[in-house]
């Protein structure tokens, strides 16, 4: 008996190990990639709500199944004196109750983690916090994200900068096809389409640096179209702000019928003739709100008036002629 158990306790050892590798796996990385090595508020609820279904798959599936399999073929093998030979058997109302009964307790105690989860969880819900939030507007394109700071009066590529424990409330859009943004180290993950408006709330508890990246496919740049989520206090947030505003490029018409190419950022950062930072960002000055409003609405008649994605450059130098009216 023990012997035939040996390779369930190496299988389950193996899981276990397996487990604490994807745990640990963001934190021997100068980036953050994961939700297991969460560095927001956002993504420890996820993280615990993840592992609230593991221990419940475990406990309703995987470990009856583990105890019961090998009762199951002790009992019932070849030459077994305990075991009764009944051919005609069809029915038992105490096993008819367990295969009905633990299927609907396992549904009813998923769904409602599952419930209180969604509410909790929502991506549209704003973070309590004693600070006010931090607009961005995010667009995207192909194949880059364009981070609109309304009140900041800049913009960027390539990094979204934050200030630790301060929450992020975004609102996203795309100037072409249907995209999909995620920050996984700081949770949630939400599309963003033309003609369109979605929001996200985030918040990083730590400095650090985390993965963002488009989830969903959209053409041959796709895979370079991720940025660097950058934690800092306010202090370097501030300092970070007034340097994109003396030294970023001009974000006129001119700058945004290149940004609408489809282009990936390196290609981008040749073509306004400005080199990416350390951290891979492109940075602009004279971002007003003025923008993301245009691009929505432009994007949106372009879409009705004929496939998705045409009129985006016009869309955007549209926008770009509203951003310089608009003024600083």
């Amino acid at each position: 008996m023990r012997s035939g158990l040996q390779p369930l306790w190496r299988a389950a050892a193996s899981l276990s190990v397996g487990a604490a590798v994807l745990i640990l796996s963001g934190c021997a990385s100068r980036v953050h990639l994961s939700f297991l090595d969460p560095q927001g508020p956002v993504a420890d609820l996820q993280r615990r709500h993840f592992l609230e279904i593991l221990g419940l798959l475990a406990i309703f599936v995987a470990l009856p199944i583990f105890i019961v399999t090998p009762w199951f073929a002790w009992r019932y093998r070849y030459g077994s004196a305990v075991a009764r030979y009944t051919p005609k058997w069809n029915f038992h109302p105490l096993l008819n109750i367990a295969c009905w009964g633990g299927p609907m307790v396992i549904v009813a105690l998923l769904g409602a983690l599952l419930w209180g989860s969604t509410h909790t969880l929502d991506p549209y819900k704003p973070l309590v916090s004693s600070q006010p939030a931090l607009r961005v507007q995010v667009i995207g394109y192909d194949w880059k994200w364009l981070f609109v700071y309304p009140d900041q009066g800049i913009a960027s590529i390539g990094e979204l900068a934050v200030p630790v424990g301060r929450p992020l409330a975004m609102e996203l859009t795309s100037a072409t096809v249907m995209q999909s943004l995620q920050i996984p180290a700081l949770g949630s993950q939400i599309y963003a389409m033309g003609g369109m408006v979605t929001q996200l709330h985030l918040e990083a508890s730590r400095p650090g640096r985390f993965l963002g990246e488009n989830t969903m496919y959209s053409g041959d740049g796709f895979h370079d179209q991720k940025f660097t989520a950058v934690a800092m206090t306010a202090q370097q947030f501030q300092h970070w702000v007034q340097e994109v505003r003396e030294k970023g490029v001009p974000l006129d018409a001119a700058t945004l019928r290149a940004i609408s190419e489809r282009t990936t950022r390196a290609q981008l950062s040749a073509a306004v003739g400005r080199p990416a930072s350390g951290e891979g960002g492109l940075y602009f000055r004279g971002a007003t709100a003025a923008l993301f409003p245009a691009v929505v609405r432009q994007t949106m008649q372009a879409n009705l008036r004929g496939p998705a994605g045409v009129g985006t450059v016009s869309a955007s130098r549209d926008a770009g002629e509203r951003t310089r009216a608009a003024g600083p």
